[in-house]
């Protein structure tokens, strides 16, 4: 044991033991993450602004904002006129703006409805699911004031007789009980997550670079003809890297909790042990590309070869459900996949009845890498010069 912890130390040093390895691989990371945090999921997601006129003088027009505005989704601001409006809505003012025309409430007693139209500078899912309800709220304000008319045989005041209906609608006396309590987290969280994980896998180049240049240097040549075994070698280099990775993970969410106040909705050290979990992982690719590698000059291949294309499948820049089936299937050899994964679980309030399955998978790959790493790592023999 004392062997490994020796290696484990020397390997430490030898990382973050200058200037420039405590710059490169602790603050750099933490500060591009916590750059991260602050742009993504440091803003608060506060209501989306609707823009409003309303040139209706009847009981639709209004009726039409208030359920708009009982949502409690969205906030409204009015304009003067649809010049107004669209003007507001060019300056970016809003996500949306919608123009109520005049004659509205009469058209729809006449059964010839008027459209209200919906401004935006560009689609997004504020805009869309603001067309959704003004749909369907337009189309049950358009089925009371058919029903009023066809009651009313067209006599009397039909705008009165539906601006009573449309007064006790807004009661509300008749609803539904709402089951979806939001319990997912937010797309922000998942943005986060990627690129701290992306950042955490790069210490696997690092790694894997001094192991070549122990190799290329005979130094674990030497190391090897003392009374040192192989895995000792591989669990040493594993071990260092590991702390090396712990400190970086202790920088990134200080930074995130206590200085950006972020929330990542869950304990924070549950979110700990997910990218402690990720970072086994990873050191146990470090051990099997190392023992692989013979020439130093390719372990900057691994960026491409490893980094970049487990990050893509395992969903750190996109969601995996929107990659074509094929490739939701390949990212399920990721370990990237389960430890966001994990995140999500956490964070709609999973317990470990649900965690322990990604928990489990990161363990096994962990484990596998690490076996193969020492199996292949070869210390006697020497790396190819540069």
């Amino acid at each position: 044991m004392d062997k490994i912890l020796i290696i484990a130390w020397n390997m430490i040093r030898r990382s973050i033991g200058t200037f420039r390895g405590l710059m490169v691989f602790i603050l750099l990371p933490g500060i591009v993450v916590a750059a991260i945090i602050s742009l993504t999921g440091g803003m608060a997601e506060g209501p989306a602004t609707v823009l409003y006129a309303n040139s209706d003088t009847g009981a639709a027009g209004r009726h039409l904002i208030t359920e708009l505005e009982q949502a409690g989704e969205y906030k409204f601001e009015p304009r003067g006129d649809e010049a107004a409006l669209k003007e507001a809505t060019i300056k970016q003012e809003g996500t949306v703006g919608v123009f109520i025309p005049a004659g509205y409430t009469a058209a729809l007693m006449a059964g010839d409805p008027l459209q209200i139209n919906i401004y935006e500078l560009r689609a997004s899912e504020s805009s869309i699911m603001m067309k959704m309800k003004i749909t369907a709220t337009a189309a049950q304000i358009a089925e009371a004031a058919h029903t009023v008319a066809a009651a009313s045989g067209g006599t009397g005041d039909m705008q009165a007789q539906l601006a009573a209906v449309l007064k006790q609608s807004e009661q509300h006396n008749v609803g539904s009980t709402r089951t979806d309590y939001d319990l997912y987290p937010r797309q922000t969280l998942g943005v986060v997550t990627g690129m701290t994980l992306m950042f955490l896998m790069a210490l696997v180049t690092s790694s894997v670079s001094q192991i070549t240049d122990d190799r290329r240097g005979r130094t674990m040549m030497r190391m090897f003809s003392a009374p040192v075994r192989s895995y000792e070698i591989a669990l040493g280099n594993f071990l260092g890297s590991f702390l090396v990775g712990m400190i970086q993970i202790l920088v990134v969410l200080v930074l995130g909790k206590w200085v950006l106040r972020y929330d990542y909705e869950m304990p924070l050290f549950l979110y700990f042990l997910v990218l402690a979990a990720f970072m086994l992982v990873s050191m146990g690719i470090a051990s099997t590309v190392a023992g692989l590698i013979r020439n130093p000059r390719n372990a900057g291949m691994l960026n491409s070869l490893i980094l970049t294309p487990t990050c893509m499948l395992g969903g750190c820049f996109w969601p995996v459900s929107i990659m074509p089936e094929y490739m939701q299937k390949l990212a399920n050899f990721t370990p990237q996949k389960w430890a966001i994964q994990a995140v999500d679980i956490a964070a709609t309030g999973g317990g470990w009845n649900e965690l322990w399955m990604p928990f489990a998978i990161l363990g096994l790959m962990a484990a596998v890498l690490l076996a193969i790493g020492s199996a292949i790592l070869r210390p006697n023999e020497a790396g190819i010069s540069t």
